[in-house]
Parts: C-alpha cells; sequence; structure tokens
C-alpha cells in the first residue's frame, strides 16, 4: 500500500454544506479508475480523420469522482484507487493537484482510459470506455487489509463504480462484512453483474446503503419502474430482503427516490440547461456521503445530493458539479413524501 499525501486542507468552501465541520471520515474506494480524456469535433464522420480540440485530461472513476465532487462541494475524503502504469501515475498527479489525499492499491498493468467526444454540429456525445487491466488473485487479500487500516468505527467507505475483469460482486459483499465488523458504513454505487452479485452475496451485513438509478433498478427486478412511487416499492423490498439499509434511486432529470425503514420520499431536481449528464451520479453520490458524514438526516442529504446532480449536468464533459451552484439549487428541490414504508 502507498499512500500519497498532498498538500495543507484548503479550508470548506462558503456556503450551505461547509457549515459543519466533518465528524466522520470518508473513504471512497476505486476498483476500476481511468483516465477521463474529453474532446470535441466538428461531427463524427466515418472513415474519416477527424480533428479534434485540445483534450481536457481528468482522473475518474466511481469513487475518484465522487471524492473530486466532494472537495468540490468543500469537504475532504481520501481516495484508495487501484493504479498501475503511466495512467495510474497521471491519475494520481492529478488528484494531487486538486488537493486530494491517494492510498494507491498498486497493481501490474496500465490503468485504462476512457474517452468522451462531443460533435460540435449535433451536440451529442460519444463515450468510449476501455476494459480495466486483469485483477490479479492475491490483490484480494491485499485489498481487506489496506480498507480495514484505513477504516474506524463511524467512518463510511464508499465504493463506486465498475469492477475490473477477474473481480467479482462477491468481493463487494465481503466488505459490507468487514465494514459490519468494525462499526463501518458501506455506501455502494455499482451495475450489472456487479451489483446483482453483490446483492446476492450479502445476506447478515447489509450495505448501508445502495445508490443506483431507474433503468438498473428495471434491470435488477425484471420490471420498468415508470414513476417515483414504484421505485420506492423496489427500495422496500431491497430492505425488507436485508439487502441494504436506506436505497437512492435517480430518475434522470426528474429527480431522486430516497427509501429507508422508516420513509420513503421524491426529491424533484431542479431544472437546468443540460450539458452533460457525465458525473451527475458521482456528484450526488458525493454530496449524500458528505452530509450523511456532517450528520445531516437521510432526507436531508438526498436533497444535497439532489442538487449536486443537477448542478453537474451543466458543466461540459468530466468537471462534475461546480460547488456554488449546488449549493444554490439545494433551495429548489422539491421533497415530496411517498407515502407509508
Amino acid at each position: 500500500m502507498q499512500v500519497v499525501p498532498f498538500g495543507p486542507d484548503p479550508g470548506p468552501l462558503p456556503g450551505r454544506l461547509a457549515d459543519e465541520p466533518a465528524m466522520r471520515e470518508i473513504l471512497t474506494l476505486t476498483l476500476n479508475p481511468a483516465l477521463d480524456l474529453a474532446t470535441e469535433t466538428e461531427a463524427m464522420v466515418p472513415g474519416r480523420k477527424l480533428r479534434c480540440a485540445p483534450p481536457r485530461l481528468d482522473p475518474g472513476g466511481g469513487g475518484v469522482n465522487v471524492s473530486r465532487a466532494i472537495a468540490r462541494l468543500g469537504g475532504r475524503s481520501t481516495v484508495m484507487a487501484a493504479l498501475g502504469g503511466a495512467t495510474g501515475e497521471a491519475i494520481a498527479t492529478l488528484l494531487a493537484a486538486e488537493g486530494i489525499e491517494v492510498v494507491v492499491l498498486p497493481l501490474p498493468g496500465s490503468t485504462r482510459q476512457s474517452v468522451a467526444v462531443t460533435a460540435r454540429d449535433s451536440g451529442a456525445q460519444y463515450r468510449l470506455v476501455l476494459p480495466g487491466p486483469d485483477w490479479p488473485p492475491e490483490a484480494t487479500a491485499r485489498l481487506f487489509e489496506d480498507v480495514s487500516a484505513r477504516i474506524g468505527a463511524g467512518d463510511f467507505l464508499v465504493v463506486s463504480g465498475s469492477l475490473p475483469p477477474g473481480l467479482s460482486g462477491t468481493t463487494l459483499a465481503g466488505l459490507s462484512r468487514r465494514c459490519h465488523d468494525i462499526g463501518a458504513e458501506l455506501l455502494l454505487d455499482t451495475s450489472g453483474a456487479a451489483l446483482s452479485d453483490a446483492l446476492e452475496a450479502t445476506a447478515g451485513a447489509p450495505f448501508e446503503l445502495l445508490r443506483t438509478d431507474g433503468e438498473e433498478a428495471a434491470q435488477l427486478a425484471g420490471r420498468a419502474f415508470d414513476e417515483p412511487e414504484d421505485l420506492a416499492g423496489f427500495g422496500r423490498d431491497l430492505i425488507a430482503s436485508g439487502r441494504a439499509r436506506r436505497v437512492v434511486m435517480a430518475l434522470g432529470a426528474r429527480g431522486t427516490v430516497g427509501v429507508s425503514a422508516t420513509e420513503a420520499f421524491f426529491c424533484h431536481a431542479p431544472q437546468v440547461e443540460l450539458v452533460s449528464a457525465v458525473g451527475a451520479g458521482d456528484s450526488l453520490l458525493g454530496a449524500l456521503a458528505l452530509a450523511l458524514a456532517r450528520g445531516q438526516t437521510f432526507r436531508t442529504s438526498v436533497r444535497a445530493g439532489t442538487a449536486a446532480a443537477a448542478a453537474a449536468v451543466t458543466t461540459p464533459a468530466t468537471q462534475l458539479c461546480d460547488g456554488a451552484l449546488a449549493r444554490r439549487l439545494v433551495d429548489e428541490v422539491r421533497v415530496v413524501d411517498l407515502g407509508e414504508p
């Protein structure tokens, strides 16, 4: 395990979410990070060389972006990420420039890249995602040791993003059990087979919070969810089955559903101009985790996350939420109850 410490705490940004000091530590875990490259071209035409604008490089991957969003909101967290090769070094360097502490899980091979190209003529964005390097079997035991060394009772572990080849969702369930043993809380945001396997294997150690969206929930349940009330019912089922204690589900531009054992509600998203949907989910989870770590209620935290997601879609490519805008938008998030759980 390699720890890369960075500069002094810049202090909280002024505003609603930064008025209170952080009371609990946040560790984000990214097992399949990426170096994100964003550019634009006049038009996407097959068979031709396309001249592009100078690229923007950002550290990427679920947990990495959650920590970047937390920093934009005036909070602090630590990134733990599986990094290797020149791209891994570039990610660590870029995070250093943002003042974020990094714990490196060294892996053989090179960390993957992802590319986002925007066509100026149509405004359409094309996202190309490359696979990550294979996860070596011996790295799993080290992962559990390193996580256990970095979190304590009352801390938050935010596991977000896809899994690399060779790693399954059962590892995520194992991390949930480890958090239960320590007294920490695991917030999970993943998708596909990783999510279904994690939920299947988590008996006896439910995830403290599951963040997903309506499309992913539909794939898990095998049926579509058209209304917030329908999603709330699915969230209640997950809680009743012992897979999660709280569930947060995004419905895109409409807003966010929050469900716990005692309440279900819908946060109507503020109306903003869409520039790029990239980073909305990570911004939501970052604001949510930060608010929970500062002792805010579940409802208030989901409201903050909804505002941050709305702020994120107003920014291009991989720039995540603007902290000041996210704080202003909180007052525009309308919350309604969805009936008794």
